[in-house]
């Protein structure tokens, strides 16, 4: 038997030997299921290939974002400049590719921040309720009155911008949707028989939450991301446009989109590229969420 069979059913064993080997069998066997779905398989792609360009964007043999070459302004698209050129001269492709690091990385930043802390509260609410629950929801909905992008903008006009600022306006509102997700799902454990199981043999009220409430809420915190990340992308998008994101000459797509906008007629690509780059991002991300929900939805019938 092969080293890959061997592994093979060493991973799908309906009785495994320990906790790893269950947890990594369960692990295989759900990525087999996403791998199944067409759609899915086609967000990841995409969202692997734009966070690989990212990643390697320092090492790539990519044009000088930064660099002008006022001879080649507005060049279109050939073989010298695949995304054509800027009005200063400068390379689309290189400067598109630049630009989803940080765009990226608020994405992964603020969902780090934003989907364990919601949990987190979410279920604290849902699994304790009385008074904790009544305090925890009434600020999630204080914090759900604020419109994001416009809590953004106001962020980004008081602290001026750059990258943190972006994270920070998204961040202190993103949690509020995982926490309402959360304490749904914990409030039905608050009852359940393991929970009372719990309580009778001396476990603590965070042990409660961390060991039992919150591991059971992740696979919805997890879709909840990947649908998440889209509308961060475009707020990140937004206030690059508006001229709140990255100071310039750095790339960054929202600003892109606008240095262009006023010779879309007569110099398409240079909005044009960096916005087909937003939507292929959020494309990837809810293909990706998709998938997960329909898995997740699955699994729970």
């Amino acid at each position: 038997m092969s080293l890959l069979s061997h592994t093979q059913n060493w991973l799908t064993s309906h009785e495994p030997q320990h906790r790893l080997q269950a947890q990594l069998g369960s692990a295989y066997r759900f990525a087999r299921r996403y791998l199944a779905s067409p759609m899915g398989v086609m967000g990841l792609i995409l969202v692997s290939i734009l966070a690989l360009l990212a990643l390697l964007a320092p090492w790539l043999p990519l044009a000088d974002p930064l660099a002008q070459q006022l001879s080649s302004r507005l060049s279109p698209p050939s073989a010298s400049h695949w995304f054509g050129s800027d009005s200063f001269g400068r390379d689309i492709f290189s400067r598109s590719i630049w630009g989803a690091r940080p765009t990226l990385l608020v994405v992964l930043i603020a969902l780090l921040i934003s989907a364990p802390l919601g949990t987190l509260i979410g279920a604290a609410a849902g699994l304790f309720g009385g008074w904790l629950d009544r305090l925890l929801m009434r600020v999630t909905d204080i914090f759900m009155a604020f419109p994001r992008l416009i809590l953004a903008l106001a962020i980004a006009a008081a602290l001026g911008a750059g990258l943190w600022t972006a994270v920070l306006a998204v961040s202190l509102t993103g949690w509020t949707p995982y926490a309402r997700i959360a304490r749904s799902e914990a409030a039905g454990l608050r009852h359940a028989e393991f929970i009372l199981a719990a309580r009778t043999l001396g476990a603590s009220p965070w042990r409660l939450l961390w060991r039992h409430a919150v591991p059971l809420c992740l696979p919805s915190m997890v879709v909840r991301a990947a649908l998440d990340a889209p509308g961060i992308i475009l707020i990140v998008a937004g206030l690059g446009f508006l001229g709140l994101g990255l100071p310039p000459p750095q790339a960054e797509w929202g600003a892109m989109v606008a240095d262009g906008r006023a010779m879309v007629f007569e110099a398409w690509w240079v909005a044009t590229c960096p916005g087909v780059l937003i939507l292929l991002a959020g494309l990837g991300f809810n293909l990706c969420g998709d998938a997960l929900r329909d898995l997740i939805g699955a699994a729970k019938r």
